[in-house]
Parts: structure tokens; sequence; C-alpha cells
């Protein structure tokens, strides 16, 4: 009988086991099956497919729900489709997960940057170079939060640091050229926009806001080098249709001018400050009807309180202009 027993229990030893590593290798499956999903993910966000690549993140954590890295990606994946609060939730996830993951943090402080709560996004930018000192990325995304709160100072000081961890970054030149631009050192943003063209030579955007920097010095042909090269670049750059529209207005090319404006507005229909330039040169022209037309759309499309009243005194003005030669 006690031979019975112990082989029974021996059976039994042996079902256990056998359990326990069948419950193993689900575990693990589960886990690979996770990061297989993880993987598709990461490569559907690489080729701009954010749908997909959130449906991959939504199959990896039900397999893993404790999978921070999977919440991360999800959120980056928010964040491309202009959906930040969704990404943030998924933020504070990964977070909650692992709360070293500086990543997570400089992620949403993107994300509360792109909602226009800097402070918030400053934040974690902070908490994301404190767990790791060396994180070029989030010395930038600081700085540039920095700069949209106006505390250009700090701005450049986190631009400083971010190019000397990583002494190719072409955007940390380029922002910190803004900056300076900003702080009235138009020579110094030159100097930056160079070197960010140096670094990356199809750079359109440096190429635009060199432009503006030579604009501000009056060096308005080599303004419109810049600008021309910008849009070369990159043929839906708006800004520098219209940044080229106010650098041949300077030059009383008028015609030039309504022609960058007119492009402007066809790339970008809200595009208020294009249609505001565009009514000044109408204006300058004599063309009193298009002008007013054009600072009427301008006031339909900005909040901008200093644009606001600006339009109100050219339509005040012209209104008062028309009466004067009818009388």
């Amino acid at each position: 009988m006690c031979i019975m027993r112990r082989g029974r229990i021996i059976v039994l030893l042996v079902v256990l086991a056998l359990l326990a590593d069948v419950i193993l290798v689900s575990c693990s499956s589960d886990k690979d099956a996770a990061e297989w999903h993880f993987y598709q993910a990461h490569q559907l966000n690489e080729e701009g497919r954010f749908d997909e690549a959130i449906e991959e993140c939504n199959k990896a954590i039900r397999l893993n729900p404790k999978y921070a890295d999977a919440y991360n990606k999800r959120g980056i994946a928010y964040d491309e489709l202009g959906q930040p609060e969704r990404a943030i939730e998924d933020y504070n996830e990964a977070i909650r997960l692992n709360p070293k993951y500086a990543i997570a943090y400089n992620n949403r402080g993107k994300a509360y940057s792109d909602l226009g709560q800097f402070e918030h996004a400053i934040g974690d930018f902070s908490e994301a170079i404190h767990l790791d000192p060396k994180y070029a990325l989030a010395h930038n995304n600081r700085g540039t939060s920095y700069g949209d709160l106006g505390q250009f100072a700090n701005a450049i000081e986190d631009y400083n640091e971010a190019i000397r961890l990583n002494p190719k970054y072409a955007d940390a030149y380029n922002k910190r050229g803004i900056a300076y631009d900003e702080l009235g050192q138009p020579e110094k943003a030159i100097a930056d926009y160079d070197q960010a063209i140096r670094l990356n030579p199809k750079y359109a955007i440096a190429y635009n806001n060199r432009g503006s920097a030579y604009g501000r010095l009056g060096q308005f042909n080599r303004a419109i080098e810049n600008f021309d090269e910008a849009i070369r670049l990159d043929p839906k750059a708006a800004l520098a249709y219209n940044n080229r529209g106010i650098t041949y207005g300077h030059l009383g090319q008028f015609e030039h001018a309504i022609g960058d404006f007119s492009e402007a507005i066809r790339l970008n229909p809200n595009y208020a400050d294009a249609y505001y330039h565009r009514g000044m040169t109408y204006s300058l022209q004599g063309m009193k009807a298009e002008a007013i037309a054009d600072f009427q759309k301008c006031l339909t499309l900005t909040t901008n309180a200093q644009l606001i009243e600006a339009v109100n005194q050219q339509i005040e003005e012209l209104l008062s202009y028309s009466e004067l030669t009818t009388f």
C-alpha cells in the first residue's frame, strides 16, 4: 500500500512538473509573441502607418500587460496622429511600469509641448535628463519649450549642452540660431544656421531661417537666395514663400511679392500672416478693394491681438482714405 501511495505521489509530481513546464512555455511564448508584435509596431511607425502600429501595440499589450515599451510605442503613434492626450495616457502607464524610463518622460514632455503646456513639458524633460544626463534629445526638447515660453537664455543653455553631447546635432544648431535671432543677435544666428546646413545640406527650414536673419540685417538679395533654396528643397514650404514675399516687398518688387503670398495661401489656406502681407502689398499698389478683402480674411483666421490691431488699423485707414477721395 505504501508502495502504491509512493507511486501515486511520484506520478502526481511528474504531472505537476509537466504542468509547470507548460505554464512556463506558455508565458515565454506570450512574451515572445508580444515582442514580435512590438517589433511590427516599430516598423509600422517608421513607415508612418500609425493606425496599424497601434493595433500591433494593442496585441503586444494584451499578451503582456506589463510591457512598458509597448505603451511607450503606442503613445508615439497617437502623438504622430495628433492625439497627444491619448499619447500622454500611454506614457503615464509606461512610466508607472518603469519609473526610470527616461525616453517615456521625454516623449510625454513632447506631448505636453504639443498641447501648449510648456511648464509640464519642461518638468518631464528635466526628469528625463535627471535619469539620463547624456540625453541630448531631452536637452534639445527642453530648450524648445524654454523658447516657447520666451526664455531664450535658458533655451540656449540647453542647446549648448545638446551640442556638447552631440556635436553633429543639426537641429540643435538650428534652434539655437532661432534663440539668438529672438535675442536680436542675427550674426550669431547665421553662424548656427551655417553649421546646421553644413551638417544637413537638405535642411530646408535652416535655409528659411538663415534667409530671415539676412533679411533682418537688410541683406535682401542673400535672404532671397536662401528662401529660393528652402523652396527648392521643400516646394510646399508656405513659410518660405511668405518670407520671400516680404523680402520682395522690401525690394519694391510687388508683383513677385504678391505671387509668393498667393502661393503661400494656396499651400496653406488658413495662413493669416500671408493674407495680411498680401493685403499690405495690394494697399501699397493702390488696390484698396483687394487689400480690404485680404485684411478681412486675415481677421477670420487669427487670434493674435497684435495682428488684429494692425489689420483693423489698415482697414480703417483704407476706408477713411476712400471716403476722403469720394468726397
